[in-house]
């Protein structure tokens, strides 16, 4: 158990920045904050080129609507991490352009669900079908060796963080030939 700047004890794995830490786990941190930003970049010119009046934080929400089906905005604001009154602005700002819709909750009449319409579901597919094809670009520059040792290494980083597995896309269909 390490201590704060004030002695008090801090719990074990807690890792305050700038401590001095392990050498390699600062070289992990940085490669893991590396690939993010560009990550993250992929995922914000995947938005710019497909709608870009939308930001980063409203796809995510249309991300999570597509993934989880019609959720009650509680749902929604807890699996992006945010109050519901700022769930509620996102989702206002969503349902004006189209891209999202309440409905009452068929369960009960005095909740509303909230669910993609087909323009944000077009949306939501054609995003990540962009980011897919950016990010396989750069993983085929990989060299074959190297691709392996990256999948159990991010899938060891997301299985560390509790986020669900995606699995991979299904190869295109064949081309069709003339006869």
């Amino acid at each position: 158990m390490g201590h704060d700047a004030n002695r008090r004890p801090r719990p074990s794995g807690t890792v305050v920045p700038g401590e001095n830490l392990d050498h390699d786990v600062e070289e992990v941190i940085a490669a893991v904050l590396t690939a993010s930003r560009l990550l993250v970049a992929i995922s914000a010119r995947a938005l710019a080129d497909s709608d870009p009046t939308l930001t980063l934080p409203q796809l995510r929400a249309l991300v999570v609507l597509e993934s989880q089906g019609p959720v009650k905005l509680v749902a929604l604001a807890t699996a992006l991490g945010v109050n519901p009154s700022t769930a509620m602005r996102m989702v206002d700002r969503l349902e004006a352009v189209g891209k999202v819709d309440r409905q009452a909750n068929p369960d009960n009449r005095r909740e509303v669900v909230l669910r993609l319409t087909a323009k944000g579901r077009r949306l939501v597919d054609t995003v990540l079908a962009h980011r897919h094809a950016e990010i396989a670009a750069v993983v085929s520059r990989l060299p074959v060796e190297q691709r392996a040792g990256l999948v159990a290494s991010l899938r060891a980083l997301t299985d560390a963080a509790g986020e669900p597995a995606v699995g991979p896309s299904p190869p295109p269909p064949p081309e069709k030939t003339a006869p």
